[in-house]
């Protein structure tokens, strides 16, 4: 063997293929059983986890801890640590990132100002420049066991500095991370000159996924031709759709529809993401009754990205003052697959960010209410399982199963819930059964009057 991972609680995939749960909506009332679509089985009894010379796992038995550990190849001992797939983000922008405040903050924390703070930024892009960025929060991403990446790439530069330095990186990585790019047209497709030609040459180029912005282009018709064209496009070429949608406060942005219209009649469905839908914060009771039996039906994904959405919408609102997340909770009652990102990281839209998804699974989980004992684990899903099935991710290349590659994270938490609340740092990430990141034990030593220096670990212990 390669490698055995020892006495390790493993935390099961299943189903990336299809989403569970694609029955209608029975109604508005409070979501129930949102556990059951996660595709996340709870954390079973210890295990033993090995990995052969081609960097796939062989075979996953029970532990035995009267068994002697192997005398060659590497071993790591997990100590009843949780062991799961690697994190995936579904959603970010790494030609943006580590910009925030080049050539200027954005004062006023919008939307709009962020947009023009990059209009500015990305004269000034060279390849080296977004290499070396890109590179770095990639980095961040492995340390944390991000294994699987979906970024963004404005493709609204007419000389795609950007779009070429993110396919040199992803090539760079392809050993150890899988990134996918997302052919972005951050100020249009249709109201943009030259827009609809920009993303053409970027697929030719070597894009993965057609991107679009609906809500940004002039007018509600040319919104529609923006997803038209970003459909025929992902049709004649085989790809994906993931499209910035309704991602503004207003309630008659309403373009989701749309996209899940169109996905559901070409035949997409899974194949298509719709990213932020923040707009659906406010739409009334009935018309979301009808989007979610709409959205249901579609097959298609969301992803809600908690940061920027908390951040950046509401700022227009008085108060009450709308939250500026998506319909979390409600469609995930309703059997839609749904997703977090993190979307921007120290960039003009969010100026702060370590890349971090656990960080990402608890402001979600927060921001959606997701709060609930049986909704905990869920946000974990969130971030790996339904992100996974956002990238198109097969059995055959994601989870903890004989003749998958063996690319996990070592947690040192007994589940879930606990690795989220606690943000414990991966005690080791693994890529195609080499071993890509280790973080030391570090305990905070506490002199406490009256005892001992003892270490605090924030697990709870009744005294």
């Amino acid at each position: 063997m390669r490698m055995i991972v020892r006495g390790a609680r493993l935390l099961h995939t299943s189903g990336l293929s299809e989403p569970s749960g694609l029955s209608e909506p029975s109604g508005l009332s409070e979501p129930s059983g949102l556990s059951e679509p996660s595709g996340l089985s709870e954390p079973s009894g210890l295990s033993d986890v090995e990995v052969g010379e081609d960097g796939r796992i062989a075979r996953v038995i029970p532990y035995d801890d009267q068994k002697e550990p192997p005398a060659t190849g590497i071993l790591i001992e997990a100590h009843g640590g949780l062991l799961t797939a690697p994190f995936v983000e579904p959603h970010i922008h790494l030609d943006t990132a580590l910009t925030a405040g080049e050539p200027r903050p954005n004062t006023s924390g919008t939307l709009w100002e962020g947009i023009a703070c990059w209009s500015e930024r990305k004269r000034t892009l060279t390849r080296e420049d977004v290499i070396a960025r890109a590179t770095e929060v990639l980095r961040w991403q492995a340390a944390h066991g991000v294994l699987h990446v979906r970024t963004h790439c404005d493709v609204t530069d007419p000389s795609l500095t950007a779009l070429d330095a993110l396919l040199e990186v992803r090539d760079r990585v392809r050993d150890v991370m899988n990134l996918q790019i997302v052919a972005f047209p951050q100020e249009g497709i249709v109201s943009f000159p030259d827009g609809e030609a920009l993303l053409r040459e970027a697929i030719a180029r070597g894009a993965d996924v057609v991107g679009a912005i609906p809500h940004f282009e002039d007018t509600r018709e040319d919104g529609v031709a923006s997803l038209r064209t970003a459909f025929a496009l992902a049709e004649e070429h085989g790809l994906r759709v993931d499209a910035h949608c309704d991602e503004i406060d207003d309630e008659q942005s309403r373009f989701v529809e749309v996209l899940a219209t169109l996905a559901l009649r070409s035949g997409l469905r899974e194949r298509a993401t719709a990213s932020h839908t923040t707009a659906m914060g406010s739409y009334n009771g009935a018309y979301s009754f009808k989007l979610q039996r709409l959205l249901s039906r579609s097959g298609i994904n969301l992803v809600a990205n908690p940061f920027a959405n908390l951040n950046l919408q509401g700022r227009f609102d008085a108060y009450p003052k709308r939250r500026g997340l998506t319909q979390v909770r409600e469609m995930l009652a309703a059997g839609v697959n749904v997703a977090f990102g993190h979307d921007d990281v120290m960039d003009p839209w969010n100026a702060l960010g370590t890349a971090n998804p656990l960080q990402t699974a608890l402001v979600g989980l927060y921001a959606a209410q997701l709060t609930g004992a049986d909704d905990i684990p869920v946000a974990f899903s969130m971030v790996t399982d339904r992100a996974a099935r956002v990238l198109g991710l097969g059995a055959d290349e994601y989870g903890i199963t004989a003749g998958a590659p063996a690319s996990f994270v070592l947690l040192p938490a007994p589940s879930p819930e606990e690795a989220i609340r606690r943000q414990v740092r991966p005690r080791h990430v693994v890529s195609r059964g080499s071993v890509l990141a280790e973080t030391p034990p570090t305990p905070t030593r506490l002199s406490w009057p009256g005892e001992p220096p003892s270490d605090v670990d924030f697990t709870r212990r009744l005294r």
